[in-house]
């Protein structure tokens, strides 16, 4: 349990970040999910349009501390390669 003020102050704040941070990093995967399902669909137009979309959101997460750079880049790599493989 926290003895000073400033530690529950502390607390406080990581729990409402933790909320926030959960919803990004849920918003990003959604992103990711949306392109997997049209490179299975194998709809090359829908894929790179989805990309399209998740790319900003992907590099986002990076600018908030949500994802590591090499994560997001990775991600964006395979992303793109399955894309790239379907055409």
């Amino acid at each position: 349990m926290a003895n000073h003020a400033s530690s529950e102050k502390r607390i406080r704040r990581n729990a409402r970040r933790a909320v926030i941070n959960g919803a990004r990093r849920s918003r990003i995967r959604t992103f990711i999910k949306k392109v997997e399902a049209a490179v299975t669909s194998g709809d090359v137009n829908a894929a790179q349009d989805a990309l399209k979309v998740a790319q900003p959101e992907i590099q986002r997460g990076v600018a908030k501390g949500i994802l590591p750079k090499n994560t997001a880049a990775r991600k964006i790599s395979r992303l793109s390669a399955a894309i790239k493989k379907l055409k």
